[in-house]
């Protein structure tokens, strides 16, 4: 029987942390195992500063996850995102020994080798090299080039860099943790593999994934990545907003942001209020709805104009690069109320939420298909291309037979031997009666000491009163 090929992917973001195992069945479809979330302590904008912290919440994720699905975790995929990413756009070529020989994929690969040599700016890190298209001796647009003649192969790279020190502490994070780090992946281009079609991608689209601490972008066309950007900004700083705006802790923030929170403030009246509970001993505050979407609007519109800046580097407004797919919001911050009519109204492009249920199996929960966990669906989605074993069944993990007792006691065997009288003791219950009958014929056989002395007692003074008469 052929093994399933278990995978794990764990997205360590600013305000969450979730571990996911999962495995394709027979249809293709990614069918979610067990998931672990915890809050995210140690993690600020999508950059590690506290690794103790980080630690601790990995564990509590992977536990949970652990205990979901009863899997042992081996290795994770991990996303990677922080306002230390930036990508490049670069050319390279090889020039073949023997042209008449068919291009394969070590050709290819020695490509990608020769572009990962790039001399970097200094504590800078290649993390992804990523073909976009072929020439072949002067001939373009080639998208596959395996299998085709030439002496010169050249290719155009889209590649992903980012901060030496903040790719090292997330690995040391995750084998403080227990775990090996099978690989790394950039968090946009996780969230669109889990949300976005192939015809999109095909067609022209930018995913925006706002989380919490970042919000992410990754621009597709004709089937190929274009560009990437980090964007320093995410739902954390709407809370922030709300919590100095209207003199209230985080989590009464957080929790207003979520239940009564909208992006555009024309829809709330200005007598719609919300009590929040005061602090100990004080007053309960009355905040009016509309003021709340007031602040939350002027952020949203922040963080979406950062975002469309990117979209327009790119220059989305060439008939060429035209995004005819529009745009696609993912993460937790695509849940905000309204955000999807904002983000229309600022970019002028189509607009969808992008949910990661296309990928995900019937049976999966509303839960998991949120947009909360696009990133890490797609890191699942990552590392079954691995192709790597990454957890294991529990009771496979230690294989010693193990004798379980239920409520059953076990079966007791011992030998009795006094005069001449053995029995064999099956279980608890005969021994007892083994013990009372022992018990009972000691008590006889002290009964029968004590009266034949009796007896001889009785007749000695019976033989002294007859010797006295």
């Amino acid at each position: 029987m052929e093994k399933d090929n278990i995978a794990v992917g764990l997205d360590i973001g600013t305000t969450k942390i979730v571990a996911m195992i999962g495995k394709k069945n027979e249809y293709g479809k990614l069918e979610i195992l067990g998931i672990g979330k915890s809050k995210s302590l140690g993690v600020a904008r999508g950059v590690v500063n506290n690794i103790t912290q980080t630690i601790q919440s990995i564990q509590q994720a992977i536990a949970e996850a652990e205990n979901n699905s009863g899997y042992k975790i081996k290795d994770v995929v991990v996303g990677i995102a922080g306002q230390h990413i930036r990508s490049i756009q670069h050319t390279d070529y090889i020039s073949r020994s023997n042209p008449e020989e068919v291009i394969g994929e070590n050709d290819i690969q020695l490509l990608i080798d020769q572009v990962n040599k790039l001399a970097m700016l200094p504590g800078e890190e290649i993390i992804h090299v990523l073909p976009q298209e072929f020439k072949i001796d002067g001939q373009s647009e080639i998208k596959e080039p395996i299998g085709m003649y030439g002496g010169r192969l050249e290719s155009s790279f889209h590649v992903v860099v980012g901060q030496a020190s903040s790719i090292r502490n997330v690995g040391r994070c995750i084998q403080s943790s227990g775990i090996e780090l099978s690989g790394l992946t950039l968090e946009p281009l996780a969230s669109a593999d889990a949300v976005l079609s192939q015809e999109e991608k095909e067609a022209g689209v930018a995913l925006i994934d706002i989380g919490g601490g970042t919000t992410d972008l990754a621009i597709f066309k004709d089937g190929i990545i274009r560009h990437t950007a980090v964007i320093p900004f995410g739902g954390n700083v709407i809370t922030d907003d709300i919590k100095e705006g209207c003199s209230i802790i985080e989590k009464q923030a957080e929790l207003l942001k979520i239940k009564f929170g909208s992006a555009w403030p024309g829809e709330n009246k200005d007598n719609e209020i919300v009590s929040i509970p005061g602090l100990r001993g004080r007053e309960p505050k009355e905040i009016s709805l509309k003021n709340l979407s007031k602040i939350i609007h002027a952020r949203v519109v922040e963080i979406v104009e950062q975002v469309f800046a990117e979209i327009k580097a790119y220059g989305h407004e060439d008939p060429r690069k035209k995004l005819i797919a529009g745009i696609v919001l993912t993460g937790g911050g695509a849940q905000l109320k309204h955000i999807k009519q904002l983000v229309e109204y600022i970019t002028g492009m189509d607009t969808r939420i992008g949910y990661p249920n296309e990928h995900l199996a019937g049976n999966s929960g509303e839960e998991i298909s949120s947009p909360l966990f696009a990133t890490a669906v797609g890191l699942v989605m990552n590392s079954i291309e691995n192709s790597s074993q990454s957890a294991v069944r529990l009771e496979l993990v230690n294989e010693q037979p193990k004798v379980v007792y239920k409520n059953v006691p076990p079966p007791v065997q011992r030998y009795e031997v006094e005069e001449n009288y053995v029995e064999k003791v099956e279980t608890i219950e005969e021994e007892r009666e083994v013990v009372s009958q022992k018990a009972s014929r000691e008590e006889s056989t002290e009964n029968k000491i004590r009266r034949s002395f009796f007896d001889r007692y009785v007749d000695k003074i019976k033989e002294f009163l007859d010797n006295a008469e």
